[in-house]
Formats: C-alpha cells, sequence, structure tokens
C-alpha cells in the first residue's frame, strides 16, 4: 500500500466517523456527547455541518478522533479480564468516563 492509499484510507475514515458522530448526535445528543467526547459546541458544530463541509473536513491527512484511552493499561484491563461482554461495555464506559473526568 502506498502513502497515496493510506491518505485516501484516512480520508475515507474521517468522513465515516464524522458522519457516524452527525448521526449520533441527532438520534441522542447527550449520549453522543458521552460517547464522543464532545463539549456541547463541538456538539452542536458538528450537528450543523452540511455534507460537503463534513467532506471537505475529512480530506486531511491526519485522523479527526483517537483512542479515549489515556494509557496501554486502560486497554489490558479491559481486554485482559474474561467478563461477559455487557460487563465488558460497562467496564470500559467507566474506565473512559473517569478517563474524560481527569481532562475536563
Amino acid at each position: 500500500m502506498n502513502i497515496e492509499e493510506l491518505l485516501e484510507e484516512i480520508q475515507d475514515t474521517n468522513l465515516t466517523y464524522l458522519m457516524l458522530a452527525q448521526r449520533l448526535l441527532k438520534e441522542d445528543y447527550a449520549a453522543a456527547q458521552f460517547r464522543l467526547k464532545l463539549d456541547d459546541d463541538m456538539a452542536k458544530l458538528l450537528m450543523s455541518l452540511s455534507t460537503k463541509q463534513l467532506s471537505r473536513l475529512a480530506r486531511t491527512n491526519q485522523f479527526l478522533f483517537r483512542l479515549c484511552f489515556d494509557n496501554a493499561d486502560q486497554v489490558q484491563k479491559i481486554v485482559g479480564e474474561k467478563r461477559d461482554s455487557a460487563m465488558m461495555q460497562t467496564h470500559a464506559s467507566l474506565l473512559m468516563s473517569r478517563a474524560a473526568a481527569g481532562h475536563a
């Protein structure tokens, strides 16, 4: 895979992420803000963007999102413990909400 193909993949991923974020915000604003770690201003801005604007924003050579985990230990706690999937999702949410609260 060459650099042009990688950049295209990043741009496609960005557009998919932005469109999903916008859809989540329109369906359940508060839950989407929590899941996407967005403040009110950013959430409102993303909801207001047109498809053309989303596409323009997606055409960068950098990912527009990042992992919500601050360190590898948080990921290890989630994937290393044998829990049922519902408990693992709850545990991941708790870890991520604590990380977000620490950055507020």
